[in-house]
């Protein structure tokens, strides 16, 4: 099997996580500068089997799109066209920073590690694709 890439795409910093090659468990693998995201993914894909890519949905509480959704979109239509044998899916991330943030209390760490925004990033980046797992392990 290969694995499942996820994105919690920033202005200035992407968290990226990923699934084990089994597809059971996500992991955060790193945060990066977001100008620097097409080159780590092409290195990252290059070197792992990735069979699909997903980009948090930014949602306000109404459903609609976010502010953030005008830069998403771009950026998902650059990862369709660069590796365009890889499906890209998007997952509402509501609530992922909030969940982020509460998952660094409830495991201890101290405030000043809590206030690391790369961390919250690629924690986040880990909540959607955890989420996106779960929500399919009942379409089978």
């Amino acid at each position: 099997m290969s694995r499942i890439l996820a994105i919690d795409y920033g202005k200035k910093r992407t968290g990226i996580a990923v699934t084990d090659i089994l597809q059971i468990i996500a992991n955060g693998l790193t945060t990066v500068p977001t100008h620097e995201l097409m080159d780590f993914l092409q290195k990252y894909i290059t070197s792992e089997s990735v069979e699909r890519i997903i980009v948090g949905h930014p949602k306000q509480m109404n459903n609609e799109d976010s502010e953030n959704m005008k830069r998403i979109v771009p950026f998902v239509n650059q990862l369709k066209k660069k590796f365009p044998n890889i499906p890209v899916e998007m997952v509402d991330e509501r609530f992922t920073s909030v969940l982020a943030h509460q998952a660094m209390l409830d495991g201890g760490l101290k405030k000043k590690a809590r206030q690391n925004k790369a961390l919250v990033d690629e924690i986040s980046a880990t909540i959607i694709l955890q989420s996106y797992l779960e929500s399919n392990k009942y379409k089978l």
